[in-house]
């Protein structure tokens, strides 16, 4: 039986656990046998975003991933876990370098440095899922990053984000799981 799950949150440790603890319930108490992944989300926190892209790689139930309104950030790698991967008409997806929020933190090299080193990791291994699951070069994938801009559905479609899009259409009857996250 194939599962929809709401996710409309931002990615943080907590609605990634929560999320991860709805679905293996549903893979191992529900029976379920395909899991679509209804999303949303202003993005969030890098750690939090690579646990649930690695999450949904490793179930042993096909995921299919729809873009429900706004893929931002951290959202996209998420997003791509998806072993089929769809956007509604008017979704969009937005690309943007890694960032940290500083507060109280002394400015020295060394700081300065491992900062840097941190935020240059996450963003290749952001690259590194958006070239490995789609038709982006490392060099597009860079230059997303610097643009800051948000894609619409068709540019996801051409450049292999999604493979079709298609209106959200759940079936009556069909069992859906909103999760309730702040």
């Amino acid at each position: 039986m194939e599962f929809y799950v709401v996710f409309s949150a931002p990615v943080t440790i907590s609605t990634a656990q929560n999320l991860m603890a709805a679905c293996s319930q549903l893979v191992t108490q529900k029976g379920a046998t395909s899991l679509r992944l209804l999303i949303s989300t202003p993005g969030g926190e890098v750690p939090a975003g690579m646990t649930l892209y690695n999450f949904f790689k490793a179930l042993p139930i096909p995921v299919i991933t729809h873009n429900i309104g706004n893929v931002d950030s951290i959202g996209n790698a998420m997003f791509l876990a998806g072993k089929q991967r769809l956007a509604c008409p008017h979704s969009t997806f937005m690309f943007h370098g890694v960032g940290r929020n500083a507060e109280k933190i002394m400015l020295e090299e060394k700081n300065l440095k491992e900062t840097l080193a941190a935020i240059l990791a996450d963003q290749k291994r952001i690259g590194d899922i958006i070239v490995s699951e789609t038709n982006i070069t490392a060099e597009n994938a860079g230059k997303l990053f610097a643009e800051a801009s948000t894609k619409d559905a068709d540019f996801a479609l051409a450049n292999g984000i999604v493979h079709s899009i298609e209106q959200l259409q759940i079936p009556l009857g069909a069992p859906i799981i909103s999760l309730v996250l702040t």
